[in-house]
């Protein structure tokens, strides 16, 4: 199990809430953190890790950075997914099934969460288009909460975290 945590909205760029946010979901995922703080855009992730050890930490990017993913779950048909973008030209840096997601992304949009078999809950932020998509599995296995508020819109995988 991970954690995920973040904000969107402008005049939020603050670090150190990003953090706290995060911080409330240590017990999730103890062994790391990782941040993306970006104009009105705050993505945090407490990591428990399972796969890919070395080189498994969020938040993980496209090959351009353009696309960044917090996440927390497991894709069951990854290896298959990652095979078919290699061959579409695609260039993995981990052996993460996390990284799926952003090249995933790339291809097919938004849409792309409907070809995933697993439980999962992610936040992606797509810089070029500055838009943060927040999904989960459709059983909601792993847990995803949001909050519109007047700044913007927060979320987490747990409701402490908002």
């Amino acid at each position: 199990m991970c954690g995920i945590a973040g904000f969107l909205g402008p005049g939020r760029a603050d670090r150190d809430v990003l953090k706290s946010m995060a911080e409330t979901l240590a017990h999730r995922g103890p062994d790391g953190e990782g941040y993306l703080l970006e104009g009105g855009v705050g993505l945090g992730h407490r990591r428990l890790a399972i796969l890919d050890l070395e080189t498994g930490a969020p938040p993980l990017y496209n090959e351009d950075r353009s696309v960044a993913v917090v996440y927390n779950g497991e894709i069951y048909n990854y290896l298959a997914l990652r095979e078919e973008l290699e061959a579409r030209g695609h260039r993995f840096s981990t052996r993460s099934d996390t990284e799926v997601l952003v090249h995933l992304y790339e291809e097919e949009g938004p849409r792309f969460a409907s070809r995933l078999n697993g439980i999962f809950a992610f936040a992606l932020y797509d810089r070029a288009k500055g838009g943060l998509l927040l999904c989960r599995d459709p059983l909601g296995v792993k847990p995803l909460y949001y909050a519109p508020t007047a700044g913007g819109l927060l979320f987490g995988s747990e409701v402490k975290a908002l």
